[in-house]
């Protein structure tokens, strides 16, 4: 019998680690793995050249649609996800989102979501109906997921007095630690809590603050156009937010009558193209009618193609009529920053709040605020 630990590393090599099996051949179903790791990995020239998942070189048997069953059969879910965002995302096969069989077969994930925003404007009218599958299922899992945090992060203040509804976000670590400290235990080195101590959350009635997001559509700002629209739905119609959300290059397209509907808003958005922040932010400074209770979130990599004087003047404006500034350098769900620091560092100056944050980070940031 194979060890699998053997079988693993002969599957991840290919072909030119057969010797971890010391000429044992592939039973058939991790045969038909290699092969579809073969089908995708095998035309990468750079493993190629290290030695590494060769591949045949001659054609595949394999058509996208029966690579695409066989993992599905083959492979865990994860694996399965993986693959899929290794097709579309590192060797671009098109096929994989823009062919009407396969994308009747494949089950949708995020990254299926982002190469189909990004050829969307290839597909005829049969293929972009299937492909909204797609972009809906996700979709309704982005907010499925950050709606609990948003409901979470508006559900009201903490107060510092006593309650008596025991619910885990409302528990009060400081207070509890000092009441039990008595019954510290050297012995095991821990507290025994007999009587824990709950926040209790005030509701009162909350002025309306506008939220004003503008996000960057430019094509490395992908991930920070999905979720800001996933945010901007969860904000829409919660008592004391207005949301309007925006997305710009070159031009500025105010999409706020579409922020109920992120998969139609989503199926609008048009990738690519220049930058220009700063005509972004004066837009976004159009739009407020109250400074004191508006919150203006630029989502941008702050590579500006524009005037950086001119933003750097939008922003500090804002900030002195007393409106709050974010400047995001991210919104996806890892948050990883990459941005021109030097721009950032001078809205920062400006007054603005710079940093990255999560679509609920941004939430918790808003009801804040909203709250007080």
């Amino acid at each position: 019998m194979t060890d699998p630990t053997l079988e693993r590393w002969r599957l991840l090599l290919g072909e030119p680690g057969g010797a971890c099996l010391g000429g044992q051949r592939l039973d058939a179903e991790a045969a038909a793995r290699d092969a579809a790791m073969d089908w995708l990995y095998g035309r990468d020239d750079d493993l190629r050249r290290r030695g590494v998942r060769r591949g045949g070189t001659g054609p595949s048997a394999l058509t996208t649609v029966d690579w695409l069953d066989d993992i599905t059969r083959l492979f865990p879910k994860e694996t399965v996800e993986r693959l899929h965002r290794d097709a579309v995302e590192r060797y671009e096969i098109h096929d994989v989102v823009t062919d009407p069989d396969v994308l009747a077969r494949i089950e949708p994930d995020p990254a299926l979501l982002r190469a189909v925003l990004r050829t969307k404007h290839l597909m005829n009218p049969q293929v972009l109906r299937l492909a909204r599958r797609i972009v809906e299922q996700v979709v309704r899992q982005l907010v499925d997921k950050l709606a609990t945090e948003v409901r979470t992060a508006f559900s009201g203040t903490k107060a510092r007095r006593h309650s008596r509804m025991r619910l885990a976000r409302n528990f009060d670590v400081v207070r509890t630690l000092r009441a039990n400290l008595g019954r510290y235990q050297p012995a095991t080195g821990k507290v025994v809590i007999e009587t824990p101590f709950f926040f209790s959350r005030t509701r009162r009635h909350l002025e309306q603050w506008q939220v004003i997001l503008l996000v960057d559509q430019s094509g490395s700002m992908l991930g920070s156009v999905i979720h800001s629209a996933v945010t901007a739905a969860c904000l829409w119609g919660l008592p004391g937010v207005r949301t309007h959300l925006v997305a710009f290059d070159t031009e500025v397209v105010d999409l706020t009558a579409d922020v109920d509907d992120p998969v139609e808003l989503l199926m609008k958005v048009q990738l690519g193209g220049g930058t220009d922040i700063a005509r972004a932010a004066a837009f976004g400074a159009s739009l407020v009618d109250r400074p004191r209770r508006a919150i203006v979130v630029l989502i941008s990599d702050f590579y500006e193609g524009g005037d950086p004087h001119r933003l750097v003047h939008v922003v500090r404006d804002l900030v002195a009529q007393g409106s709050k500034v974010l400047g995001l350098a991210a919104l996806d769900e890892q948050a990883n920053p990459d941005y021109d620091r030097a721009l950032a560092q001078r809205l920062a100056d400006a007054g603005a709040q710079v940093g990255a944050m999560t679509p609920g980070e941004l939430a918790s940031f808003v009801a804040e605020h909203v709250g007080r």
